[in-house]
């Protein structure tokens, strides 16, 4: 909780869930990052299970903020901006449906904007974007290894 209000959850899928989480962590507001699996249908899964392509999971990223500083809106912004939505099941090299770009929405708030977004970046792209927009299921956080993973390698900047 903040002195004007709540943190609220956001819930994001674009390719590998190592870059996406890198981008959303440096964001002004951004209080916490997860990696983690979502959208599928096995409790528990483990990376090893998520890479064979058979538990429909997403890598995801679950962004906690602060809506006073940014705005869900404004992460949207940065969701399209940062990937590619118009591949699927793909981002760059990685392919399989767990590198599918999504958008996990927690309230109907979160889905009216996010449609809202995707219809409004749809003129930007040659192609039709592809982004699933669902409900949010259950958020499994993935293994410690894959938690700031860029910033462990070294390949990433300590945010400020």
């Amino acid at each position: 909780m903040t002195e004007t209000g709540f943190a609220a959850k956001a819930t994001f899928a674009a390719g590998c869930f190592w870059g996406i989480e890198e981008t959303f962590r440096n964001l002004p507001g951004v209080l916490m990052t997860t990696a983690g699996y979502t959208g599928g249908h096995l409790s528990y899964p483990s990376y090893r299970q998520v890479c064979t392509d058979r538990t429909g999971h997403a890598e995801a990223v679950e962004v906690i903020y602060l809506p006073e500083v940014i705005s869900y809106e404004e992460l949207l912004e940065v969701f399209f901006a940062c990937h590619d939505p118009t591949t699927l099941n793909r981002q760059g090299g990685d392919v399989g449906t767990q590198y599918r770009s999504a958008i996990y929405w927690h309230t109907h708030e979160q889905e009216r904007a996010a449609i809202m977004s995707r219809d409004a970046h749809a003129i930007r792209f040659s192609s039709p974007i592809v982004t699933e927009i669902t409900p949010v299921t259950e958020f499994y956080p993935a293994e410690e290894y894959h938690q700031l993973y860029l910033l462990k390698q070294g390949v990433a900047a300590i945010a400020s």
